[in-house]
């Protein structure tokens, strides 16, 4: 958000460099040339989950943007403001109240952190009283709760930035309000999962007098949140740091949210956010949102016109079309060159998306014996072009085939820019699919449910405790797929899964909002261990669309039983 800054950055010793990133002023990208970055198929180390494609007030009400410009690039999350909003971003009209964009959200897979403090109108907040705070996270909450049709809440964020925002002379210390504001939440919704402390910045000293009051208070967050919007240079630091401070304190690990990343001179910059893409990968962070500096209902500048992407937009497309699992990336320094990966065993397709580098660098891509002595390469660009220049299409730069030596191919990248992205996709030489027909369930839209691991899953994963089915539908357990089919027509869908309860399960099916059918899942022998199928037909659109499978959702009686999931496929 366009804000006043935090007078102690002055006092955390920041660069000159770091402070103009900060503070969103113009700094001079990576200049040096002649570097590597190397990619290691052959060493997965998470789901693809397209961690950062998100954004704070990225929708605003009346569909915007338009749905066309979401589904494609498989957003995962984003930070919508408080029922009832009253906050004037900029100056603009309160908008993005979350519940009511959350149906525009679930229909882009996306849940939502509501950010509870946008109930004032001011930024800085105006504190008024504590009967007038905890009178409105009364009403926010219980807004929350009637709206029984909206499922994709996945957490309360309880203030925003408190480091600098919260007015400790009116409304005492933070970690005493935390405490009050968090009770009160819980003792009318004890499930959605609490979010913060949304600190402006990485501060230890700041978390760690934060956690050890919420530890002995029994109100830690179940979603540690700070915001990065400076420098990508110093995350992995950050969370490494974070980590080991958790860890001092007792505390068992937490899920990482980044609800903002990226400064202003950054945040329309493909080839910048291609560094702070890849950082959050190998983090391990939960999930990351595009930080608002300008008008909302844009996807924080990715769609312009509401229907047209933006050079920034061909980044998050290309991050939307990986699948599988996420691969190692190493740069050479933390600084400069660096990028994203992910492979697909069942198309045998690798995807990299780079960046933050001018001149002539290399991709090193290693562990691609799979794909045969020979591989196609396609390599395109997208450049930074601000938010108010729509990109048709990406450029393609080159079709190459590549023989490949000792599993690995070196790819020699000419004439970057640093503030371009660019986009690798390698595959056999005989090509893949015509479109992707499996769609790993640990890859999709996992609500109220648990991605796990195992050694008989397809790609090493799938998603299991789909148990959520009391009537409570903020609380159902479902996951959704966004698939994209070349045209209109029945599919036969197949439907990986385990059942170990000894009697046949059943899901509701649905998709694109219609009307809800069953599925059944026979007996197997056991939990986590996956060979059985079942199938079922479904009349797909042309182009993206979204199947549910759920315990329990909206005009679905609900499941019966139990059953894990390991996959769709569409043929």
């Amino acid at each position: 958000m366009r804000r006043p800054r935090n007078p102690a950055i002055r006092a955390i010793g920041l660069t000159s460099a770091l402070l103009g990133a900060v503070l969103g002023l113009p700094t001079t990208p990576a200049e040096a040339a002649g570097a590597t970055l190397t990619v290691n198929v052959a060493q997965p180390f998470r789901p693809v989950t397209h961690v950062a494609a998100g954004g704070l007030y990225g929708l605003a009400e009346n569909g915007r943007p338009a749905d066309s410009t979401l589904l494609p690039l498989k957003l995962n999350s984003l930070t919508q403001p408080a029922p009832g909003v009253g906050q004037r971003p900029n100056g603009q009209p309160p908008g993005g109240d979350s519940l009511l964009v959350a149906q525009q959200a679930t229909r882009a897979g996306a849940g939502e952190l509501i950010r509870m403090p946008d109930i004032y109108p001011d930024f800085p907040y105006k504190w008024v009283s504590w009967n007038d705070w905890l009178a409105k996270v009364d009403t926010m909450v219980r807004a929350r709760l009637n709206a029984t049709t909206v499922t994709n809440v996945i957490g309360w964020e309880l203030w925003n930035e408190p480091d600098w925002t919260w007015n400790t002379s009116a409304a005492g210390s933070f970690n005493d309000g935390w405490t009050r504001t968090f009770r009160a939440v819980r003792a009318l919704d004890a499930t959605t999962p609490i979010v913060g402390p949304s600190t402006s910045y990485y501060n230890r000293s700041w978390l760690s007098s934060f956690l050890g009051s919420a530890k002995a208070a029994g109100t830690l967050p179940d979603v540690v949140c700070w915001h990065e919007l400076g420098d990508p240079t110093a995350i992995a630091a950050h969370i490494a740091d974070y980590r080991a401070l958790e860890s001092s304190l007792g505390i068992s690990p937490r899920r990482i949210a980044i609800n903002e990343y990226a400064a202003t001179s950054e945040v329309d910059v493909p080839g910048r956010i291609a560094s702070y893409v890849a950082k959050f990968e190998r983090a391990g962070v939960e999930m990351a949102h595009r930080a608002f500096w300008y008008e909302y209902g844009t996807m924080n500048g990715l769609v312009v016109n509401n229907n047209q992407p933006t050079g920034t937009w061909w980044l998050y497309k290309w991050y939307g079309d990986m699948a599988g699992r996420m691969v190692a990336t190493t740069p050479a320094t933390q600084t400069g060159l660096d990028g994203f990966a992910s492979y697909d065993s069942t198309r045998k397709i690798v995807n990299v998306v780079f960046g933050n580098e001018s001149g002539t660098n290399t991709v090193r891509v290693t562990g691609i014996g799979a794909l045969g002595s020979s591989v196609r390469v396609t390599l395109q660009s997208a450049p930074a072009g601000g938010r108010f220049t729509a990109v048709t299409a990406p450029t393609t730069i080159s079709t190459s085939t590549y023989a490949v030596s000792n599993g690995q191919i070196a790819v020699s990248v000419p004439n970057m820019s640093a503030t371009s992205a660019y986009n690798l996709v390698i595959q056999p030489v005989g090509g893949v699919p015509s479109y992707q027909q499996r769609y790993e369930a640990e890859n999709a839209a996992v609500f109220r449910a648990q991605r796990l691991t195992g050694s008989s899953a397809s790609e090493g994963g799938y998603v299991g405790r789909i148990d959520n089915n009391n009537g409570n539908h903020g609380t159902d357990s479902y996951v959704d797929f966004v698939v994209n089919v070349p045209t209109a027509r029945a599919y036969t869908m197949t439907i990986g899964y385990a059942n170990a309860t000894g009697a046949t399960a059943t899901q509701g099916l649905a998709y694109n909002g219609g009307a809800w059918t069953t599925v059944s899942y026979p007996p197997t022998a056991a939990w986590g261990q996956f060979g059985a199928t079942t199938g079922t037909t479904v009349n797909l659109q042309a182009g993206y669309n979204v199947i549910r499978l759920a315990k329990g959702s909206p005009n679905f009686a609900g499941g019966t039983g139990y059953a894990e999931l390991d996959y769709i496929q569409l043929t």
